[in-house]
């Protein structure tokens, strides 16, 4: 990659794209970032030292690619300010805002644009992320590839057929790392009330969650399951309490709320700016 990449919003996603970009060789001199925060500026100068601006406007208008990445009650007026840079082919917009449909900022765009929706999780942080990614009909096969690998430097990518797919995505992968914090909360939680010190505990229940994600990334979690699972054993009865007390069906009322909590928060979004 040596397209020109300019970052509107300095915040943490935006940090750490910027930090996997460069983990993975990308030229630092290629990335500009721009934000209303001189500190949140300078902080990212100093750590990447990459090129940074308080003229969003000025920046984007050279640059091949611009990652919108603020906030979703403030993107109208990101993209209203952006809507003076002329449309041009080559030029492709990466909204990482959720809720905010792709036709609302090309509209607020001034119409025209290439736009790719991008759906990440926190763990991005850390570059484990795994992010959905929607384009609209003017996006040309290299600008996803472009895309991907923009994205790529977080963690994984899994492109979508339908906008509306991402609000499952934000469903699953989203809002994913809250189920398994609170799940860890809770066999925290559970492991005092057997007596265990809340910090033993507390290692325990966060030491394997790392050591069954890890196993589970390129292994089927049902055969992995299976070979945990002895007839007559332990975990055997625990996993039959969990689905004598439905956890099946609990999952999947949470993940459908949260989908539709999506889709509200898309129309809330844009009703309230139009």
């Amino acid at each position: 990659m040596n397209q020109t990449i300019c970052f509107i919003g300095a915040g943490n996603m935006a940090a750490s794209l910027i930090g996997g970009l460069i983990s993975n060789r990308y030229d630092h001199t290629a990335i500009t970032a721009c934000d209303i925060s001189t500190e949140q500026l300078q902080q990212l100068q100093d750590r990447f030292e990459i090129d940074t601006s308080q003229d969003s406007l000025a920046s984007a208008r050279q640059a091949d690619v611009v990652m919108l990445a603020v906030k979703p009650q403030v993107m109208r007026i990101v993209c209203e300010q952006l809507a003076e840079i002329p449309s041009r082919p080559g030029q492709m917009f990466i909204s990482i805002a959720a809720g905010v449909p792709a036709d609302a900022i090309d509209r607020w765009l001034g119409g025209g644009r290439t736009i790719v929706r991008c759906m990440p999780n926190t763990p991005a942080l850390l570059q484990l992320g795994a992010s959905g990614l929607w384009a609209n009909s003017l996006v040309s096969a290299e600008q996803k590839q472009l895309a991907e690998e923009i994205m790529q430097a977080v963690g994984i990518c899994i492109w979508v057929e339908n906008e509306t797919d991402l609000d499952a995505v934000t469903a699953i992968s989203g809002s994913g790392p809250a189920y398994f914090f609170y799940f860890i909360e809770l066999l925290e939680a559970a492991g005092v009330k057997l007596g265990l010190e809340q910090q033993t505990s507390a290692r325990l229940a966060r030491q394997t969650a790392l050591g069954a994600a890890t196993m589970a990334l390129d292994e089927d979690v049902i055969k992995l399951r299976a070979q945990v699972t002895s007839k007559k054993g332990t975990t055997e009865q625990a996993i039959l309490s969990m689905q004598n007390n439905q956890l099946g069906q609990l999952v999947t009322d949470a993940t459908a709320a949260a989908q539709k909590r999506a889709r509200e928060l898309a129309h809330e979004l844009t009703a309230e700016q139009d």
